[in-house]
């Protein structure tokens, strides 16, 4: 697998994930597929499948080689925020096996849902949970968590982003129903107007004062209050990357530098 994935636990305050690279060039690959626009290769190779990527063209290439660099005195954020919701889609198609994830965003400075996930009832035609993704790369977990994270969270919990959230979920159907004919959009997307059927999912990274456990559960104090109910609503998962922005600048290089490998119609 491109990452291992630890589970850990923090009683009733929340559960989730740590993660680690288990090989940056096969990650960067995985990354670079994406940015061509192949995400869908790579969920097939997530999912399993010993297949060959298919082959691109040098504008391809040079888009997202542009896509993946920095200009010059340019902040780094939009392109890092991006690599890190895409490597957040890579952990959640490894282990959401089954479930129907939202393709991965194609623009670095995306408004909406960081992510989405959804799990479909045994009846085949209902919506059973609905995952709401906050991925942050951040080198200040902590504010990040408490000025970014807990208000969006508490939003949604207050009823508000509801039509979004029911148009994404709408359109992920939509994408999925010639796997399923029989599959009524209308009723599987009732019960995400029921508070239980959603979840959360924080992915943010991590550096040396959040490694310990004590002090990742620190990290996510009052996720419970702020959503309120069965542990299962509260995931909370992490990545240790010290020197975040340094770490971020010599992967998305790695990335273009795996670009030139793709095969180029000719």
């Amino acid at each position: 697998m491109t990452l291992t994935l630890s589970a850990i636990d923090h009683d009733d305050l929340c559960h989730g994930w740590s993660w680690s690279i288990e090989d940056e060039d096969v990650l960067a690959e995985s990354v670079a597929r994406v940015a061509l626009g192949q995400y869908r290769h790579v969920a097939r190779i997530l999912a399993g499948a010993n297949v060959a990527g298919p082959a691109t063209t040098a504008d391809h290439i040079a888009g997202a080689t542009k896509f993946l660099s920095v200009e010059a005195g340019r902040d780094p954020w939009h392109r890092d925020g991006w690599l890190f919701q895409t490597i957040s889609w890579i952990a959640a198609h490894q282990n959401g096996q089954g479930a129907i994830t939202r393709a991965p965003h194609a623009l670095k400075a995306h408004k909406g849902f960081d992510g989405m996930q959804l799990e479909i009832g045994s009846d085949g035609v209902s919506v059973v949970v609905v995952v709401v993704f906050e991925d942050k790369a951040t080198s200040d977990a902590k504010a990040t968590i408490q000025s970014k994270v807990w208000p969006g969270i508490v939003s949604l919990e207050a009823g508000e982003r509801l039509a979004e959230l029911t148009h994404e979920t709408s359109a992920m159907l939509e994408t999925h129903q010639h796997l399923n004919p029989e599959l009524n959009i209308d009723t599987a997307v009732a019960n995400i107007l029921w508070q239980e059927t959603r979840r959360y999912r924080v992915s943010i990274t991590i550096g040396d004062e959040h490694v310990a456990r004590d002090a990742r559960a620190a990290l996510f104090k009052n996720f419970d209050v702020k959503a309120p109910g069965d542990v299962k609503r509260r995931r909370a998962d992490t990545i240790y990357i010290p020197q975040l922005r340094v770490w971020m600048e010599a992967f998305a290089q790695r990335t273009i530098g795996l670009l030139a490998a793709v095969p180029v119609h000719v």
